[in-house]
């Protein structure tokens, strides 16, 4: 086949992608237009200018990476892959400016606009990454120690049943409490907030990992243990070998549930009495109506959540590459 022939029939990957990139160049251009030259109803709202220059910057981004597709089929491909996601961003945020600054239908200061949220970034982010700095380690403590303490509950009750006798009904009564109606317990039995907060968020996590790890142990084929005594396998074999690598996929089901858990009682417990924190920031933000700084942290903690959350899904493909693709995120 010649070279003429191969090209007619496997056209070049940017060509097929150049359209859907110029129209999210187009959104984005035209969401800087609307920010910039369409007047605000009521205030001349801090940083109007400098979210106009981020929207340009976004759509120039995304021009460079078209160009780049042309030479890099991969890159062209994810590309047109996000494209209606790419658009409609620059539409919702359009619909948000319009909906606040524009037109002034939802009323200040319960709903901020955009710029509003751009200028906590700017001028608020050495107390917004101290109370992120002190999240991640209040959260990665307690979330390192329930899910430690969980898998190692978890395999013992499902293979001991001395054990299991024992666990399972402190199992049941305590795990579906929620960890938050032991707040006042727990500030008092502790002598500091941050080490009651460290308990909750590990109890939190303790419980679905447990549960879901117990399950996994409990749930492996007995003809893997009888071919490996076969083979001469004593009982640490078994467990290290056989029954912990069996139940990972339980295993990381129930991190998923902890870390999503864990969330929930790392505001809670941060609005109890820690100096800083995301939750903190939120309980203060709210004291001073100070809605957009409000906003601000909660966008914060849905990307920091998610971006864990992913994390924690590399980790499994990666661990367990023969089931890659069997859960999605």
């Amino acid at each position: 086949m010649s070279s003429v022939d191969a090209t007619t029939l496997n056209p070049p990957v940017a060509f097929k992608i150049g359209w859907p990139v110029l129209a999210v160049v187009g959104a984005w251009l035209a969401v800087a237009l609307l920010i910039s030259y369409w007047p605000n109803a009521t205030r001349d709202w801090p940083m109007t200018q400098g979210l106009t220059h981020l929207c340009v910057g976004v759509a120039a981004v995304f021009g460079v990476s078209s160009v780049a597709g042309r030479r890099f089929a991969r890159l062209g491909l994810r590309l047109r892959g996000a494209a209606s996601w790419l658009i409609a961003l620059p539409l919702l945020l359009g619909i948000w400016e319009l909906l606040t600054a524009k037109l002034a239908l939802l009323p200040v200061p319960f709903f901020a606009p955009p710029q509003a949220l751009l200028a906590v970034y700017v001028e608020d982010y050495v107390r917004l990454a101290d109370s992120l700095l002190h999240s991640a380690l209040l959260l990665g403590a307690g979330v390192a120690l329930g899910a430690a303490t969980g898998f190692i509950a978890g395999v013992a009750i499902g293979w001991s049943t001395r054990i299991g006798y024992w666990l399972h009904p402190v199992l049941r009564i305590l795990g579906p409490v929620p960890s938050t109606a032991l707040l006042p317990l727990c500030f008092f039995l502790f002598p500091s907030s941050w080490s009651a907060s460290v308990f909750l968020i590990a109890l939190a996590t303790w419980f679905p990992v447990t549960v879901l790890t117990w399950s996994g142990v409990a749930s492996v084929d007995k003809a893997y243990y009888d071919v490996a005594r076969t083979l001469g396998a004593k009982q640490p074999f078994l467990i290290f070998k056989v029954a912990i690598p069996a139940a990972l996929p339980h295993v990381f089901v129930g991190l998923f549930m902890g870390l999503g858990a864990s969330f929930s009682t790392l505001v809670v417990a941060e609005m109890m009495g820690v100096k800083s924190g995301i939750g903190w920031y939120l309980q203060w933000a709210q004291g001073w109506a100070a809605y957009a700084n409000m906003y601000a942290a909660l966008l914060i903690m849905a990307l920091a959540c998610s971006g864990l959350i992913s994390g924690l899904f590399r980790l499994r493909d990666h661990l367990l590459a023969w089931q890659k693709g069997a859960m999605k995120w």
